[in-house]
């Protein structure tokens, strides 16, 4: 491998192209198109799968923040060529926060029936007249005075402020560090990046509880949260490695090489393996214990949803666990590619079988609704990302690690 002088490393602006802005129309108009068709014929099973696109590309734009932050506190020089692409996917987390924000109106005005807990009445044990209330649920009773609209809105407010606060914070000292260069817009990064770190870990794993595991009200899972949080951080990876190989299919990155690649696809390789560790982990230890009000969860996913169950686990542990197993197979982008598209398609299949049981049960089946939201908000966040990242350079060409990124090599 020749060697680089921090020099040749140039800003280096992102233009998208003509079919990739058409793609990204064509994707969105879909998306528009299913979203007025489910509305006016299945509201139930749109709003499913409203909960399930907003988590999943919610997921995919903190896990991009997340990277940011720890590749900044690790003082790491390999991931610059990945860092602008990861802090493009942050860029979507007002439309997260306006797409969660309908979520709640909806849910306070009862236009959609996901969560149990929020039934009228069902927290209440008699009647106005003294009677006995048929619909009463103890449990969920119990659970009010977490389990409330007024309170989750007050928290995604909080959340959401935060995140994006320290989103745009590490995204303007990004920005100003490629115009004075030096290392106070590093110290900087690293500074609000620690900050970001304990912020996230507690409010992703509440935010997991109020959107997702509350669905399934009488049911919880002390390790649900980094469940969630290993299917998030695989996809936003597998996310980052197809941009980052279409950039340098594109003649972008030119010093993005294959060492690099090969340090992206180890961690896809290995967080594919802690999914499947903690996807076991909580599968054994229920099966175990076999508590009827534990079981539930599984009953409901064996019993209805049983070839799907047993294709998530194929799809996101065993297949990449062998793709990605070669060293060679982490280091041709066309082949990391390919594994990245599955591992995303994986990982929406995970989603689904989380959303759709506690919100459809066993009436739920795929088909062109599932495809057509899917596709419109894909088409969203493609948009929302290709601007990010055409708004500065693909590379923090001051960057004092600059050098070190460019002769990277993985022995």
């Amino acid at each position: 491998m020749g060697s680089h002088h921090a020099a040749e490393i140039k800003e280096e602006r992102f233009a998208p192209s003509s079919r990739l802005t058409n793609i990204i129309r064509l994707l969105i108009g879909v998306g528009v198109v299913t979203i007025a068709a489910g509305l006016y014929t299945d509201g139930h099973r749109f709003w499913a799968n409203y909960l399930l696109n907003n988590w999943f590309f919610l997921g995919l734009s903190l896990a991009g923040v997340l990277f940011v932050s720890i590749q900044s506190v690790s003082n790491a020089a390999w991931s610059l060529g990945y860092r602008r692409i990861a802090e493009a996917m942050g860029a979507y987390l007002p439309w997260a926060f306006a797409g969660f924000a309908v979520l709640m109106i909806s849910t306070s005005m009862h236009w959609n029936h996901l969560y149990h807990w929020a039934h009228h009445g069902i927290a209440e044990e008699f009647l106005e007249g003294g009677q006995p209330n048929p619909e009463y649920d103890p449990i969920i009773a119990a659970k009010v005075p977490y389990l409330n609209v007024p309170f989750m809105a007050a928290r995604m407010a909080v959340f959401f402020g935060l995140w994006i606060l320290l989103y745009r914070a590490i995204r303007k000292q990004s920005t100003l560090e490629d115009q004075e260069g030096g290392l106070l817009r590093i110290r900087r990064i690293k500074t609000l990046a620690s900050i970001f770190l304990p912020v996230f870990a507690v409010t992703w794993a509440m935010s997991t509880w109020d959107y997702i595991m509350s669905v399934d009200t009488h049911w919880y899972s002390t390790i649900f949260w980094v469940y969630h949080f290993a299917a998030a951080w695989v996809a936003a990876l597998s996310f980052m490695a197809i941009v980052a190989v279409l950039l340098k299919k594109a003649g972008y990155l030119p010093h993005l090489n294959d060492n690099h690649l090969h340090d992206l696809g180890k961690f896809m390789f290995a967080f594919s393996i802690f999914w499947a560790y903690i996807w076991v982990s909580q599968f054994l230890l229920i099966y175990y214990a076999n508590i009827p009000e534990e079981t539930i969860y599984f009953q409901e996913r064996l019993e209805h949803f049983k070839v799907p169950f047993f294709v998530n686990v194929a799809v996101n542990f065993v297949l990449p666990f062998f793709l990605l197993m070669a060293r060679g197979s982490k280091r041709q982008g066309n082949y990391l590619m390919a594994v990245a598209i599955l591992l995303i398609a994986g990982k929406y299949l995970d989603l689904y079988l989380g959303v759709m049981p506690g919100t459809i049960g066993g009436h739920a089946h795929f088909g062109w609704m599932e495809i057509g939201m899917f596709a419109g908000y894909a088409g969203l966040f493609l948009w929302v990302v290709t601007r990010a990242l055409a708004s500065a350079s693909l590379i923090q060409h001051k960057h004092p690690y600059i050098k070190e990124y460019a002769t990277h090599e993985v022995m």
